[in-house]
């Protein structure tokens, strides 16, 4: 399991995350960190996840600001 900070990039995370997820082998599980800004991010990290075919295993609210998310990579 391997932990990716992504806090740094603010919304403009989606595109870091996907290309993490795509690079990692599949049964792989990642924990990702980033800001919420408005809850968009979140579904909009969720919906990445399922069109990358894994599996989004935990979304759970870190601190007022920063989310975590739980993703296990499918086979793409």
């Amino acid at each position: 399991m391997k932990r990716y900070d992504l806090r740094h990039l603010g919304q403009d995370f989606l595109t870091r995350m996907g290309e993490i997820i795509k690079s990692s082998y599949n049964g792989e599980v990642m924990v990702f960190l980033f800001e919420i800004g408005d809850f968009s991010s979140v579904q909009k990290s969720a919906n990445l996840v399922e069109g990358l075919n894994s599996t989004l295993m935990n979304s759970i609210k870190f601190n007022q600001v920063d989310w975590t998310i739980v993703v296990k990579k499918g086979k793409i």
